[in-house]
């Protein structure tokens, strides 16, 4: 008989950056260190002919909270759409965990899209379902688990944002905190690589306001997810960002950490962080609003 050869001793090779992504979109990993979660190179976006972004650049890489921010109409929303897939764009591209979407089938993006979670400005919960039905409508929708492993999830979810107690109660008997910490649970419900987020703090107290930024850094702390934040509250940027992209009339005015952005002479970006707390009415663009304010000096 003829003995067979020793196991071989040399530690096997890494899998490659393309092994490990499509590993991490399976759900078997996370998402590689160093490559973005999110890529939109040289973006151009239209309706008709009118142009809202020009040649954007941004990269969301793994683990941080990149927070989208700006003036009303300056492209915070659209960059989103365009983001997670809703628009193709009229020029440059868009990927998203590694697919471009203009160029994907509808199998890879629907794929693509179970690793994503989606946090809507107003929570966009279900009226006629409970809160534990809203939160496992996700999970029945993308997976064939038992029941029991559902309700598990479910609960395990609700318990993330501290609403355990809260499961069998409709969203009309939610406070305004409460319903967007479950329509949180609802978005982190399948365990995303990437959860975007609508001005999640619109319409709340600054008190639930702070803590849900709190629960934000802590889930990313927890789980390592990327997250794209769109938001104009500064008290919101300065507790959850990790780097920051300004717009102004569809184009990058400011990039880097908010430390770095901060310290821009751009006088966009002093307007915006040296606002008064009342706000002022910014308009479509921020630029217009202190083009206008020096012509009345």
């Amino acid at each position: 008989m003829m003995s067979q050869p020793p196991p071989s001793s040399e530690p096997s090779s890494p899998p490659s950056q393309d092994d490990a992504c499509a590993l991490a979109l399976a759900g078997g990993g996370a998402w590689p260190a160093g490559v973005p979660t999110v890529q939109v190179t040289d973006l151009v976006a239209k309706y008709g002919s009118r142009v809202i972004l020009n040649g954007v650049d941004v990269a969301v890489m793994p683990g941080e909270i990149h927070v989208i921010l700006g003036g009303s109409g300056c492209g915070k929303s659209t960059l989103l759409k365009h983001m997670i897939g809703m628009y193709t764009p009229a020029g440059g591209h868009m990927s998203l965990l590694g697919v471009n979407f203009a160029q994907a089938d509808e199998p890879e993006r629907d794929r693509v899209l179970g690793r994503v979670g989606m946090l809507f400005q107003a929570g966009a919960l279900l009226n006629s379902l409970s809160v534990r039905d809203n939160v496992s409508l996700p999970i029945v929708e993308r997976t064939h688990l038992p029941p029991a492993v559902v309700a598990e999830m479910v609960r395990m979810k609700l318990a993330l944002v501290n609403l355990d107690d809260k499961a069998d109660l409709m969203p009309p008997e939610l406070s305004g905190g409460m319903k967007k910490r479950a329509a949180l649970a609802r978005a982190i419900a399948t365990d995303p690589l990437v959860l975007f987020c609508d001005e999640p703090g619109a319409g709340l107290d600054p008190i639930s306001m702070a803590a849900l930024d709190t629960l934000l850094v802590n889930l990313r702390d927890r789980f390592g997810m990327s997250m794209v934040v769109v938001t104009h509250e500064l008290p919101s940027i300065a507790r959850i960002a990790d780097r920051v992209t300004m717009l102004d009339q569809g184009k990058v005015v400011a990039q880097g950490t908010l430390r770095d952005v901060q310290a821009t002479d751009h006088p966009l970006v002093t307007a915006f962080f040296g606002r008064e707390a009342d706000d002022h009415d910014l308009g479509t663009s921020v630029w217009e609003a202190l083009t206008a304010q020096g012509a009345q000096t």
